[in-house]
């Protein structure tokens, strides 16, 4: 039986927030954008369609958590969610707050420039927050 392993690229780009009932929740470490990655621990997924019908109902529900905690609790203009998987194919989900005017706007995130990484005290203070509100 396999096990969950996350991806090298996704655990060097990230910093862990912990885990929800299905997905682990990974903060993107660049300073410069408000964003979440959800990871189903299941091992061997690529596509959505890959989970059956209750793991994708469980992603959908923590999805939306992200969703409303990062509007709620974060300042942008505008939620972005997607699917990629061109250079990491292990399923996950990604959930980027936008700001008019950010680096990349309006363009996408993804590829336009390097990774600004969090300062090791900004990253702690962003990780609680978000442990806080989406592991209560």
């Amino acid at each position: 039986m396999q096990t969950f392993e996350l991806d090298p690229r996704l655990a060097a780009d990230t910093l862990p927030i912990g885990d929800l009932p299905l997905s682990r929740a990974l903060l993107m470490n660049d300073c410069r954008y408000p964003w979440v990655i959800l990871v189903p621990r299941r091992p061997g997924k690529v596509e959505l369609i890959d989970l059956d019908a209750q793991e994708r109902t469980q992603l959908w529900q923590e999805s939306l958590l992200v969703c409303e905690v990062l509007a709620r609790h974060f300042q942008g203009d505008k939620l972005n969610t997607g699917a990629l998987g061109n250079v990491v194919s292990q399923l996950h989900l990604h959930h980027v707050l936008r700001r008019r005017g950010d680096p990349a706007w309006p363009g996408p995130v993804w590829g336009h420039s390097p990774a600004q990484p969090y300062a090791p005290e900004q990253g702690e203070e962003v990780l609680l927050r978000l442990r806080e509100l989406l592991l209560a």
